[in-house]
Order: structure tokens, then sequence, then C-alpha cells
């Protein structure tokens, strides 16, 4: 009997609670008796039920009947209407969901989701209304919104607390009472800086009674360099950054300038449309500064690979694919990515609108792959110079520059000199700088001899075929084997050269390695020089990363296939494509430029040497043939080619030839680089001055970016979202059901920040100040603020968000204007403690009717823990840094070892510590920071002992425990209470209680009597660490001490912002 009436209560407590809930969703909803509004209340069934079948995406459409569009719901099919206004019964959308026929039911049976009987009584009353249709609501315009006007109210501090108000008056609730001036400072100083009050911060705030104490507070704060930190280390969880490449090798490289470059943006202010131009595209703005294509790295924080095997092109498309899921979950909180592979089945975005968006990020030169062997930055890049480098650098380009000049000089000065040569020019002439020359001829125990040097043989690899030649023997490879010359051709970008040989192609190749001086290809980058075949054409390159650190030359035509060619690279030193020549049978080839931005070294990526035929994970030269191999340390010039080719001695004794005009400007070309003295030292001193310059150069880091290629990419729809499945060619273009692209807008990144940042778009500032709401308040307006598409929630306060949205563009999108009136209202200074029957109605505080509570993020408890223990190293900038972490933890995952910093580094905002991708810091993971290896716009929230292990067991919580007892005794009186006193304010910005100083000094007895028994135990404690601890402190005591601050540190009201 007692079990049923246990029951019986049980269920009527249920009951009661389920009907609030009923009751709460309903308002939400913004239902009335009134009139059905269909973007509320009929749009989410449809989605949630229908769109399936009867949604967006046209590849799983049923019937050609779509239901999220206007015209198709109220289509007329041979005098069946699908809805007819007013009428239900002749309405067959409403005649299939309340069948009872199997096969005509809708849904279907076997999809197991029917409709309840409210959903279909909710359809059947819109119908007989009217069935009117609205968007929906994300999607329509922001309008002006009028501020409720309230009689005989007091509550409101701004007009944003009067939608607030108007809100809880219809569900017969009062706000709740204003937090106390403690629990307010802390509360505002967390959400604005990330960090706590200091006690006489405290004190000063409590004792200022003037009327502006709160707003002068507040100014305070958003004036500190610690609110661009707290802000950027929401806005790193959005980007997605990490100071690692992640996938399985997970290097480091450096992104953390952009990091500093967001502190700066929210400290100076930036308003949010600048914020958001410079990062999607700084680069395109008129002259742009070094900070607006800084700015733009936001678009290179995604994930790299450089795994063996790992398609280049696949991972290429996947990057340009995350920058565009980036941007709509950041920008337009929708899920875009759901169009990738097909039209979107819930939201008006097509899989067409997918691809077209993604063309705006699918225009610069990059690889799929960074390189594995050496430290080259994936281009494209910002050389990240301060300036004085970039003072040194500009002198030395200009001493380039002018040496250049006078070089040109020079040849329109040195023709007299010329012609009193040409009348005594010498009898026979060797082509001069050759240091290889290899025949293939006489090849000995694997080695080929160097006739031009000896001691520099060359050496055959795997056995490559030795054949009869274009001269004597030739040698034939299989694409597997080579030739290696390890003390020749090692030339970097500074150097001229040349190299010539015969070769045969038997077949047309789309990619083929004839040679090379590199690692690998896109385990390097392509780091070197080559000549290649692409396409059946011959290329050249000089590269520091391909493709955009590169020069590359290709023939516009096609070589021949089964006859010997004479082929002949010629580079001037000068690292522009221009520089870059090809020479086929003695004459200048026909060529295009592909490639023409070479900035850095090309040596580099371990032990490499001048190969032939072959080149690590490349397509050697199969079935190739090559003979006459000849290496020179200078650029040959014309006329020497010619007589390469023809294999005679250079004899320039005719006079015939010399004073042929046809030959003239080549023998002129031979004389100044032969003979004419001036010319050769000039020539020398500008290879010393673009020798000085390169050195200069090659050290300055680099950092990712936006560069828009010239000429642009094309793009297309990825059948299922393929990589090598094209269909249809696309041009860059945004979802015209959020708002259609200007037609006067640019087709590239910024005329996309330009659609974005559109008053017009109804999107940008509902995601921004939702954000902002979400921030201070823990939870947004919209609850799902990474979708505000059909299946996500919807706002709970539509006009407030709408008012605030149209507040924050007609203020200049000024992004602390914003902050500041959410902080000033009494909405956000309410007591977060409610009363029952708040808490009853309201649990998740969905009606903001209390203050926020939360736990703190995972950088606050660590950062609070160094900041009250004194051990805080307040810095703002700068390299990424290692703290403690447990050993081993990177060794399991990517075969490297953690070794963390010594002194400053250890005890930098956790905003600053190194994030490896694959091993994120644990400290911040166990607490619930973003992974980052996707855009994150909310993280979740969880409880687990893992988190109390580590605050009483983490090097870094236990060390800060120990120099907060250390405070404790040095500062906080001389007696106990004084000491708990002070600690206790420290820790939870409030004064204790009675009961807790008397809780507090019993476990500093008790743990005293401990130590005292076990010093060892002590010693033991205070050795946790590298920071050396106040030995005039009895060990016993400071131990003690330690095990107090220990205790606070882990205090809920420590750890928690109420």
């Amino acid at each position: 009997m007692q079990k049923k009436l246990e029951n019986k209560k049980l269920n009527k407590s249920l009951f009661k609670k389920t009907l609030n809930w009923l009751m709460l969703s309903v308002l939400f909803a913004g239902w009335s008796t009134a009139k059905i509004d269909f973007d509320r209340q009929i749009r989410p069934i449809f989605s949630d039920r229908c769109y399936a079948c009867h949604g967006p995406d046209n590849n799983v459409r049923k019937a050609n009947l779509r239901l999220d569009k206007m015209d198709s719901l109220f289509e007329q099919r041979n005098d069946i209407y699908i809805v007819n206004p007013n009428h239900p019964e002749q309405s067959e959308l409403y005649r299939r969901i309340i069948s009872t026929d199997p096969a005509r039911v809708m849904p279907r049976p076997e999809f197991k989701r029917p409709l309840a009987q409210e959903d279909i009584t909710l359809i059947k009353q819109w119908i007989e209304e009217g069935a009117e249709y609205q968007k929906h609501w994300s999607l329509i315009p922001i309008k002006d919104v009028p501020v409720p006007e309230l009689k005989n109210s007091t509550w409101p501090k701004n007009q944003l607390d009067q939608f607030v108000l108007e809100r809880l008056k219809q569900e017969n609730l009062q706000p709740s009472t204003e937090a106390s001036k403690e629990r307010l400072i802390r509360r505002l100083s967390f959400d604005i800086t990330g960090l706590p009050p200091t006690v006489k911060e405290i004190d000063v705030f409590l004792a200022d009674k003037s009327p502006s104490a709160y707003e002068n507070l507040v100014d305070l704060l958003l004036a500190s360099p610690r609110f661009g930190e707290r802000m950027a280390s929401i806005w790193l969880d959005l980007s997605r950054y990490a100071d690692s490449y992640g996938y399985q090798s997970d290097v480091h490289r450096d992104m953390s300038p952009w990091r500093d470059w967001v502190i700066k943006a929210f400290n100076t202010n930036l308003p949010y449309d600048q914020f958001v131009t410079w990062q999607l595209a700084g680069d395109l703005l008129p002259e742009p500064t070094r900070e607006q294509q800084l700015a733009t790295a936001f678009n290179r924080l995604h994930r790299q690979t450089n795994e063996g095997g790992s398609v280049e092109e696949e991972y290429r498309v996947e990057y340009v694919s995350d920058r565009t899921h980036t941007f709509g979950t950041s920008f337009l909180g929708l899920t875009i990515e759901c169009a990738q592979c097909h039209n979107h089945k819930y939201d008006p975005i097509s899989q067409k609108d997918y691809y077209s968006l993604s063309a705006f990020f699918n225009n610069i030169d990059e690889s799929g792959l960074y390189s594995h062997f050496t430290n080259a930055v994936p281009t494209p890049t910002l050389l990240m110079t301060d300036s004085e480098a970039e003072g040194k650098l500009t002198e030395l380009e200009q001493q380039v520059i002018d040496a250049e000049s006078t070089l040109e000089d020079l040849v329109s000065q040195r023709k007299s000199a010329f012609t009193e040569w040409a009348q005594n020019p010498p009898e026979t002439a060797k082509i001069q700088g050759l240091t290889g020359n290899y025949s293939f001829d006489d090849i000995v125990e694997s080695n080929v001899p160097n006739h031009a040097d000896s001691e520099k043989p060359g050496t055959i690899h795997d056995n490559p075929k030795v054949i009869s030649g274009r001269r004597g023997k030739g040698l034939q490879l299989s694409g597997e084997n080579s030739v290696v010359f390890k003390d020749v051709g090692a030339f970097d970008r500074a150097n001229p050269f040349s190299i010539a040989l015969w070769m045969q192609t038997p077949d047309y190749k789309d990619r083929s390695v004839v040679f090379h001086r590199s690692r690998s290809w896109t385990d390097a980058g392509s780091r070197g020089y080559q000549l290649l075949i692409e396409d059946g054409k011959l290329s050249a390159s000089l590269i520091h990363f391909w493709p955009g650190n590169a020069i590359r030359v290709r023939t516009k035509q096609q070589i021949p296939k089964g006859a010997w060619i004479h082929v002949v690279v010629t580079y001037d030193g000068s690292s522009r494509g221009n520089g870059l020549r090809l020479y086929l049978n003695g004459m200048v080839a026909d060529t295009q430029i592909v490639r023409d931005n070479l900035y850095k070294t090309i040596i580099g990526g371990g032990e490499i040497h001048l190969t032939i035929g072959q080149r690590f994970r490349d397509r050697g030269f199969k079935n190739g043939s090559v003979d006459e191999f000849q290496v020179f340390d200078r650029c040959l010039t014309p006329l020497e080619i010619t007589y390469l080719h023809s294999q005679e001695t250079l004899d320039i004794v005719s006079k015939d030839l010399i004073h042929n005009q046809e030959k003239q400007e080549d023998y002129y070309q031979y004389y100044l680089v032969n003979y004419d003295e001036i010319y050769q030292n000039q020539l020398t001193e500008l290879m010393k001055r673009r020798d000085e310059y390169n050195k200069a150069i090659d050290p300055v880091s680099e950092i990712m970016t936006m560069i828009e290629l010239s000429k642009r990419r094309p793009t297309y729809v990825l059948k299922r979202g393929a990589y090598d499945d094209r269909g249809e060619q696309v041009a860059p273009d945004t979802p015209a059901s959020i708002l259609p692209f200007s037609k006067d807008a640019p087709k590239n990144r910024l005329g996309l920040a330009r659609w974005l940042i559109n008053p017009k778009n109804p999107l940008t500032a509902r995601v921004a100040v939702n954000r902002y709401w979400q921030i201070f308040f823990n939870r947004g307006i919209v609850p799902t603020p990474e979708d505000f598409g059909s299946q996500g929630e919807r706002p709970s306060h539509p006009l407030l968000l709408d008012w605030l949205a149209k507040r924050f563009v007609d203020s200049g999108w000024n992004q602390k204007e914003m902050i500041k009136l959410i902080v000033m209202s009494a909405t956000y200074r309410q007591s977060s403690v409610p009363s029952p029957k708040l808490l009853e109605k309201d649990p998740e505080n969905r009606l903001f009717a209390r203050g926020p509570r939360a736990r703190l993020t995972a950088e606050m408890i660590r950062d609070n823990a160094l900041y009250v223990s004194g051990l805080l190293v307040d810095k703002v900038g700068g390299a990424s840094v290692k703290p403690y972490q447990p050993a081993g933890l990177w060794k399991e995952k990517s075969g490297r070892t953690y070794e963390h910093d010594k002194g400053d580094g250890l005890y930098r905002r956790s905003l600053y510590t190194f994030w490896k991708r694959t091993s994120p810091p644990p400290s911040l993971m166990i607490f619930d920071a973003a992974k980052r290896d996707v855009c994150v716009v909310k993280r979740r929230e969880t409880n687990t002992p893992m988190q109390a292990l580590l605050l009483l067991n983490d090097t870094q919580f236990v060390e800060a425990s120990l120099f907060l007892g250390q405070r404790m005794l040095k500062e906080g009186g001389e007696t106990l209470p004084e000491q708990i006193q002070f600690v206790f304010r420290l820790t939870t910005g409030r004064h204790p209680t009675e009961k807790e100083i008397e809780i507090l000094k019993k476990l500093y007895q008790e743990q005293q009597r401990i130590f005292e028994a076990n010093p060892d135990q002590a010693e033991k404690l205070l050795a946790t660490g590298e920071k050396e601890r106040d030995l005039s402190l009895p060990s016993t005591q400071a131990a003690t001490a330690t095990t107090v601050a220990s205790t606070m540190l882990n205090f809920d009201d420590t750890i928690t912002k109420r």
C-alpha cells in the first residue's frame, strides 16, 4: 500500500513537471491560442518527420514533392491539393497523415517515426486557419524591433532587460534579486578577463558606494589587456587553432602570430565587420597591411597531413572543405557540411550551393601535403619580419636591384669593347664551368667516370641497362633505378648553373622524373631543382616548397617520343621564372612560366644528391634513356648551348660568323660572360648581393596565410563528395536562400566578406550576438549556436535576439559596446541562486530569470590557480609554451617526447599552452576544452572524478597549492583564522562563514600532526614542481598550508562562477 502511495505521488510529481515543461515549451515557441505560427510550430514537425523524403535533397526526394518550399506545398496535382488553405479535408497532406492504410499513411510505417496526435492536431488547425506560410525564422531579414513598454517597473537597467522582464511576466515569474557585490566583481572579472579579482580590487569595489561603481568596474575590465586574452580563448576554439598539423605525424607549426593578432584585435575593439573581413580576405583589401594579411591565417588553421600514401589532391580538397565548414558554422550558424555529399536534407542549401561557396576558398596556391623532410611552411605564406629585419631586407633588396641595373647598363656600354675583341678573337675556346661530364661509356663496378673531375664519379643503383646511346653508350632506366652524382650540382637559388643531357622517352608520360636534386616529391615539398616530363612536356623547376614558393617553366609542345633529344636547363641565379630556360636540340624552347614566386632556399631535407631517373615516392623515368650528362656551375649562353648540342669545338675564329648579323647577339652574350672583365666583375658582384639577400631572408619565419591565385582554379560539384569524381563546374556564389550575392561584388573572398557583413544578411549579426550572450550566460538565446537551421533549437527570446542584432549593426559592429550592454543589464547582475519555484519551472534558466552559474572553463581553472598562488607570468603574446604534463603522452601518439619548459614557460596563461592535436593538454581536456580538430562554438560540460583527481594531484596544481600556502603563511596575518580568511578570500572572492573557518582550522591541525609525525612526507610534497620554495618556512608548516591551499583550489566556490 505504501509503495502504491509513493508511486502515486511520484506520478503526480512527474505529471506536474511534464505539464510545466509543456506549458513552458509552448511559450518558448511563441504559441498562442489565437493562431498557429507556421515557422515555430509547423516547420519543426515537417523538418523532423517529413524533410528526409520531401525536403531539399533531390537525390532522396519521393514523389517529386517538397514540403520545404511554398510553391510545392500549395501545389495542385490533377485536382488534388497538397495543402488547400482552410480545407484540411481537401488537403492530401492531411489525408495522408490521418490515414490508417499502411500503404498511404505518412510518414511511412517502415520509418518508425509516426506523427504524434498533437502534431496532427496542429497541422489541421494550421490548414483550417488558412495555412499561412513563413520563411524559417533565421532567414527572415532583421528589422527594427520596438522595445517593450513596461509599466511600474524599476528593475530594468537598460532596454535589454525589458525584453527579458516582459517574458517573465508572461510566465508569471519575477527576476531574481541582484547578486552581492562580491559575487558580481568575481563574475565580471572571470567573464571579461578570465582571471579573478584580487582581494584589494574586491575591497575597493565594496567600498565604492557611488552609482557608477559597477559601470566603472566594467569599463576598467574591458580596458584590460586580459580582455583580449579572454575573448581570444573563445575564438581559438571556433577557429580550430593549434600548434601542430594534426593527423599521424602531427609536427609543430607556429601560428602564434595570428593568435596574438586576435588578442590585439579584441583589445583594440576592432569592429566585428572588420574583424571578420580581415580574417576572410585581408589580403584582398586595397594595399593590405601586414596585420590584414596576417589575419587571413584564420583560413589555414585546419589540420594538414603528410602521411605516406596520401593523395595530395584529396587532402587539398579536404582543406577547402574545412574552410567552408568553418565559415558556415562560425559566421552563419548553419550545418553547411551536410550539403557536401548531397543537397541538405533540412535547410535550403543545395550541393551546388555548397561547392559554389567552397569556390571562394579554392583559389590559393597550396598543396594537400606538407613537407616531412624539411621545415618549409606550406604556401601561401607571410614573412614574419619585424621592423628592423624588414628594413635590412629592403636595403639588401635594393642593393640587388642596383647591381642588376648596373649589369644591364653594361650590356649597352661594352659593345665597343666587343668590337675590338672581335677583330682578334681566340682561335679556339672551351665552354667554361664544366664540373660534371659523364658519358656512361666506361662504367666500372657501378662507378661512372667524371671526365671533368675524376675525383667526383657518379654511381649507378639497381642496375640500369647499358644500351647504345646518342654517342657511344647510354643507360636505359626502369623508373626504380638511378644514377647518383654525390659531389656535383649542389646549387642554391643564388647560384647560376646549367645541366645538359641527351634523353629519349619511349612513350607519352603524364609525370616522370628525368633528373633532380631533392629528397623527395611531396614528402619534401619537392625542395631542390628538377627536370620532369609532365603531360608529355618538359618542365624545369627550382623549389623551396611546391607550389607556392617555386619557379617552374614548361614547354608548350610535347617532346617527341622514341627520338633522342638534347636538353639543356639553364638558370641565372635570379630566383625569377624568366631566369630559368629550357633548350631543345640547341635552340631555346618555347615555354610558359608556370610558377614565378621563389623567395627562399632550395637546399635542405637531409642528405640529397643530383640523381637521374628516380625519386622517393615519385614516378621515375620508366624505360627512358639518357646519355652525355653534363653539369656546369654557370649559366651557359645560347651560343655555347648550340655548340654543346653539335658536340663540336667552340670555334669562333670565323670572322664571317662573328660579323653575321643573325649571330651578333649570341656572340655578344658569349663575349660578355667569358671575356669582358668589367662585366664579369659586376656579375660576380650581383651574385654576391643576391647571396647576401638570400641569407638574410632564409631564416625569417613564415606563417600560412591566404593569397589569391591570379587565374581562378576551377571548382566542381564533387559527386558524393569524392575528390576525384567531378560533376558540374561552378562559379563562386552564395546560397540565394540566405541572401543573393551582389552582381557588383567581386567573385572572391572579399566579395564573400562583404556579402557576410551586409546588414541585409539575416544570419551574421544574429549569430554573433548569440555568441556574446552565450559567453556571459553559458547558453545562447539560441541554445544551438552551431545550428540556426531547421534542426536547431529556436530562440527563447526571438525579439530580443533581433533587437540585439540590429543594435550591433547600427553601432558599427562595436564588440565592446555589445558586451558592455549585456553585462550592464539587470539580467546579468541577478543572483544565480534560484527560488524553488523558479528551479522547478525553469531548471535550465532558459528564461534568464536568474544570473549565470557554471563551472569555470578549463583555462580559467588553471589560470586562477596560478594567479592566486602568485605564479602566473602575466605577459601578453609570444610563442606557445609547454607547462607540466604527464610523461609519455606524446610518445604514445606520435613517437615524440614532450619536454616541459623551464622558468616562465611553466606559468603562462593557458591560452599560450602548446596545443598538439593528437595529444592536447590533458589538464585542459579533462575540464572539457575543445580538441580543436574542427570549429567548435560551444563546449560540452561534464562532471567526472578525473577532474577532482587532477586538481589534487597534477604537478601544476600541487605546485600552485604550495605557493598559495606560502602566501597564506606570509601574507595572511599572524593567526590561523586570519590566514584561513586570507586564503579563502583569495580563492573564492568572498568572506568565509564561521563554520567554513572551523572546518579549515580542523583540517590544518590534522594535517600538521600528520606532517610532524612524517616529516619525509612533507619534504616529498614540497619537492613538487620546478620553482624553489621559500626555505625560511618550516617544512611541516609549509606542507600543512599546502594541503589547506589544495583544498581551497578544489572547493566548489573556487572553480565555479556564480
